[in-house]
């Protein structure tokens, strides 16, 4: 099964991925997983910010914004929503 990841910054504004890795490692690894950014759970792409950066991700519950530096370091699978 082939499956094609995305950076999660990549992910168009109203659609949702499920997180498949982490690239990020120590502190930065550490706040993505105290955010609820483990293995198969659910993001949507709620909104940009006027300048693009960062965007809001609704994550179990929560909106949460990242930047795109962030962002970039979370793999997801483009979902159907």
């Amino acid at each position: 099964m082939n499956i094609n990841l995305i950076p999660l910054h990549q992910l168009p504004v109203g659609s949702f991925g499920k997180v498949k890795k982490l690239v990020s490692e120590g502190v930065a690894r550490r706040r993505m997983l105290d955010l609820g950014l483990i293995y198969n759970t659910t993001v949507e792409s709620i909104r940009k910010s006027p300048a693009g950066d960062p965007v809001a991700y609704g994550i179990r519950g929560a909106v949460i914004a990242l930047r795109s530096e962030e962002a970039s370091q979370i793999l997801v699978e483009s979902i159907e929503s």
